[in-house]
């Protein structure tokens, strides 16, 4: 299992699912680079991190969260045979309004890079499960400390160009959406269920009373929910 991590860029992020995910699979994360601003530089890079963790199958569980859910899915199109399943978690087919990304490209180009650390803080009570513990939010904001300017906004000019809504149908592999219910920075939920209506092999789950970063919420446990998702598809294809 391969997780790709979201807008921050880090593998860092999952430290609460790793431990719970290696009960069951062999898990591996990694850093997305930030000097492109190429989503297919970017496929490639995944595509080498699946060969390389997993040299002999050369095929994985994808789970990608937010921007690492657009990654994934366009891996999905380019490298089908790279899939064993494909997991996304608040993530989306194209990012609307598109002028949103251009006016957090003009702000972040202004706004002083230390300041990133503030705008987090402010933005916590909307953007964290409402009973993720403080604790878990510092830890959050130190671990993403180390994001670049330039690697948020290559990921924010990679998203000006992407758009995968009518490609979506080629997606072959067992395909879970999972959605937070209260995500205030993309609509999760209608986005999961459009996803889902276009993907042959789609699941779809609600993640209730969760917001967009939902991973370090006390009560999300991804082994458990992709353990009862496995369980219940077709034999062939678990």
């Amino acid at each position: 299992m391969i997780l790709v991590p979201g807008m921050d860029g880090t593998g860092d992020l999952f430290y609460r699912q790793v431990p719970l995910l290696e009960r069951v699979f062999r898990v591996a994360t990694y850093a997305l680079r930030d000097t492109t601003p190429s989503m297919d530089v970017l496929v490639r890079d995944l595509d080498h991190v699946v060969q390389t963790v997993a040299p002999d199958e050369r095929r994985a569980i994808v789970v990608g969260e937010s921007f690492g859910g657009t990654l994934a899915l366009s891996l999905a199109l380019a490298r089908p045979d790279r899939l064993e399943a494909l997991v996304i978690l608040n993530s989306f087919p194209y990012f609307a309004p598109q002028l949103r990304l251009h006016l957090a490209l003009i702000g972040l180009s202004a706004m002083p890079w230390g300041a990133m650390v503030l705008v987090r803080r402010v933005t916590a009570s909307r953007l964290h499960s409402r009973h993720t513990h403080r604790d878990e939010i510092r830890r959050f904001l130190d671990l993403t400390r180390g994001t670049t300017r330039d690697g948020y906004m290559n990921r924010l000019r990679a998203l000006t160009t992407y758009d995968v809504r009518e490609r979506l149908a080629e997606i072959a592999c067992p395909t879970l959406f999972l959605a937070a219910e209260h995500d205030h920075l993309v609509p999760s939920v209608a986005q999961a269920r459009l996803m889902a209506s276009r993907v042959p092999r789609a699941t779809t789950k609600i993640l209730a009373g969760h917001g967009h970063i939902c991973l370090i919420a006390p009560d999300v446990d991804l082994a458990a929910i992709l353990t009862a998702w496995r369980r219940d598809l077709p034999a062939s294809a678990r």
